[in-house]
């Protein structure tokens, strides 16, 4: 049994998917309890099925409604409450709001939240603290984003004030894009953060996106737990992260982390958060945000520290010291994030039912999943199926374990975008660590083109159209089909196809 001091006794998980089934399995390691909430598509998901209690969520704002989740953890009993990531959990009302209703909130103070949630208030209060800062300013009308786009020089992006996850960013080249790039960016931040706020940063080529997990008590102790490498990314969202970051030296690495621990220090922070930070190709480094709460690519930094980062912010809100005096690295792990998309269609959301699952598994994998088979994904919440992770002892073992993983990874029935991350790690660019933000964009057109199918193949697919016309042309015969064809271009398949008999 895991000693603690008797303090939270049930938590409420007010999130979905995936992390919703993480945080429930270290709750239970802690013999806690675990309520989870579900919107009326989300019945029969699998985050409903880990928890000890899963309650249903009325409103239709779903997991976006402040009021609602409060009212569930009070009626459910619980004592505290953990956001995961996405919806509300940098939302510093809710954080407040939480601790006003008596319920004990797993993450960072609201005041944190507040300063970091608006990209302008932390860029001022990261550069009174010393943080290095990529050059930019105010663009309120379209004369003052000139000016400050002449100053910084182009080419520049248009971002929103309080924008995230990919959202509400523009790249400008030149003058001539500026007005549409300012309406653009405008309008999508409008929809999504409900403030049409911008502001203009210099545009840094060729850099890597890489950030330093920190990691804090309410006694005024801060740490680093290193580095990721995040620059696999499409459309500024993160596909493929690692750690070690292949091309960053040491001394540039302590001194990430001394401005990470820095700024952290100057908001009064505690729990988990992330310090962002550009790397342009001289080895300096620009700060790009703060992201109070844990993250997606969290397991990575799990696999090389062996520490259970939702166990450490549990017991930091329970107001306990950090649990470890000093954390040493060990070894290499890489995460690639499994999307219900297709690339050959443009990344096209491909929603349906999960006819075929066989998830990687054996020595150094770890596979986070938000489903099962038979489980229907939904389009109306992000497209992430699953988190794909492996350790091993350096990086060249760390890609032949996920290239092994990603091998024997099968799904069937809906899209996904298993061949393209096969392929990622197979580039030469990406095994040799010579890749940057850029390089999904400049490979994009090879990496997802349809895999050229040999005569055995084709014939596989005229054969099972035929019996299914046979069949009959009803829904049931038709999602057979599919599961066919999925089943005959899986790259396991492909890359077997010499050696099985026929």
């Amino acid at each position: 049994m895991l000693e603690r001091e008797p303090h939270m006794k049930r938590v409420l998980i007010a999130n979905r998917g995936e992390i919703s089934v993480r945080i429930s399995r270290t709750l239970r390691e802690l013999e806690l309890e675990s309520v989870a909430v579900y919107t009326a598509e989300d019945r029969t998901a699998l985050h409903t099925r880990y928890a000890d209690r899963a309650i249903e969520l009325r409103s239709p704002l779903g997991y976006l409604d402040a009021e609602e989740l409060i009212r569930v953890a009070r009626m459910a009993g619980c004592d505290a409450l953990h956001p995961g990531y996405g919806f509300l959990s940098e939302n510093a009302e809710f954080a407040a709001a939480c601790l006003t209703a008596g319920i004990c909130f797993v993450g960072p103070p609201a005041s944190a939240i507040a300063v970091m949630g608006s990209k302008q208030r932390a860029r001022a209060r990261m550069a009174a603290s010393g943080v290095p800062l990529i050059p930019g300013g105010d663009a309120r009308t379209l004369f003052e984003a000139s000016q400050t786009a002449q100053r910084v020089g182009y080419p520049v992006l248009v971002k929103a004030t309080d924008g995230g996850g990919g959202k509400g960013m523009r790249l400008v080249r030149d003058e001539a894009e500026l007005e549409s790039a300012l309406e653009r960016t405008r309008s999508e931040a409008k929809s999504a953060f409900g403030s049409d706020a911008v502001y203009i940063e210099k545009a840094i080529e060729n850099a890597r996106h890489v950030e330093i997990q920190v990691l804090g008590d309410q006694h005024g102790k801060l740490v680093s737990l290193f580095e990721r490498d995040c620059s696999i990314q499409r459309r500024h969202q993160k596909v493929i992260e690692e750690t070690p970051c292949p091309v960053l030296s040491s001394e540039t690495l302590s001194q990430m982390a001394e401005v990470s621990l820095r700024g952290a220090a100057a908001i009064g922070y505690f729990s988990a958060g992330t310090f962002e930070f550009l790397l342009a190709p001289d080895g300096s480094f620009y700060f790009l945000e703060m992201n109070t709460r844990l993250q997606v690519e969290h397991p990575i930094t799990e696999l090389v520290t062996g520490l259970d980062l939702v166990k450490e912010m549990l017991s930091i809100a329970e107001g306990k010291p950090l649990s470890f005096e000093q954390v040493t690295r060990r070894g290499a792990a890489i995460e690639v994030r499994l999307y219900a998309e297709d690339p050959t269609t443009g990344f096209l959301p491909s929603p349906g039912r999960v006819s075929l699952l066989r998830p990687a598994c054996g020595p150094g994998v770890r596979d986070d999943s938000g489903i099962f088979e038979g489980a229907r994904v939904s389009p109306n919440y992000d497209p992430l199926l699953s988190k794909l992770s492996v350790w091993a002892e350096d990086r060249g073992r760390a890609l032949a374990r996920m290239r092994r993983a990603l091998g024997e990874y099968a799904i069937g029935g809906i899209r996904t975008n298993l061949t393209l991350l096969s392929r990622i790690l197979q580039h030469p660019d990406f095994v040799a660590g010579n890749y940057d933000i850029a390089f999904l964009n400049r490979h994009l057109a090879e990496l997802s083109a349809q895999p050229k199918l040999d005569a055995e193949t084709c014939w596989l697919l005229s054969a099972a159209a035929a019996v299914a016309a046979r069949i009959g042309d009803d829904a049931e015969s038709a999602a057979r089909t599919s599961e066919r064809r999925e089943a005959a271009l899986s790259p396991w398949l492909l890359a077997q196809r010499s050696s099985l008999k026929w």
